[in-house]
């Protein structure tokens, strides 16, 4: 997939605001990679078809009545940050907390968000130090092993909550495993960026 396809890909479903949104992000994020890392440098000229597409696909499999969202190890704003914009024009109500413990990329992601008009909370904490947020939604990319992420999870999310975890390309033997400590309905949505990943979509997240 070209950047253009990916870009016109949300474009077709998004409002010319939350674009220029998401355009202004692209812009700030290239610009705050040169002294952070925010993104693998090799990635950098696919951030639409790697990383924001990738995020963006996450909010179609969101409860639509939610109001809280936590999105954990938020790191360059993936997929938190580009969530939060297409959710001020899809789902107004919502609030998106960001969870980031480095100090530099919780900068970033204030900076960020504050250029793109958006209200969103930035904590810079670990996530197991965090008081449990009692969030409708729990997302998270990129962070860690699908049974940590469980773990994660069960702690910061409401009973009847959904977590949308996206996984790579060892999202099976990732899914047997964290099984072995936990129960779980699981939906497994393929990427639409990625043959090898998916979204799962977690709900009535228990201990085995």
């Amino acid at each position: 997939m070209t950047e253009d396809d990916a870009k016109a890909r949300i474009a077709a479903d998004v409002s010319r605001e939350t674009l220029d949104r998401l355009e202004l992000f692209a812009s700030l994020l290239t610009k705050w990679q040169k002294t952070i890392n925010l993104i693998s440098p090799a990635t950098l000229p696919q951030i639409w078809s790697r990383h924001i597409l990738d995020s963006a696909q996450v909010i179609d499999h969101a409860p639509p009545d939610a109001k809280t969202w936590a999105d954990l190890g938020s790191g360059g704003g993936f997929p938190g940050l580009v969530c939060a914009a297409i959710a001020a024009e899809k789902m107004p109500d919502l609030r998106m907390n960001l969870v980031e413990a480095d100090l530099r990329k919780a900068a970033f992601l204030r900076e960020t968000a504050r250029q793109m008009g958006l209200s969103v909370g930035v904590f810079s904490r670990r996530i197991e130090d965090m008081p449990p947020q009692a969030a409708d939604i729990v997302s998270a990319r990129a962070l860690a092993a699908l049974d940590t992420l469980c773990g994660y999870a069960h702690l910061h999310l409401r009973p009847g909550g959904v977590a949308l975890l996206q996984k790579g390309a060892r999202h099976a033997e990732e899914l047997e495993t964290a099984r072995q400590r936990w129960q779980m309905d699981v939906t497994t949505v393929p990427s639409v960026t990625d043959a090898d990943a998916v979204l799962f979509r977690i709900e009535n997240l228990t201990h085995a």
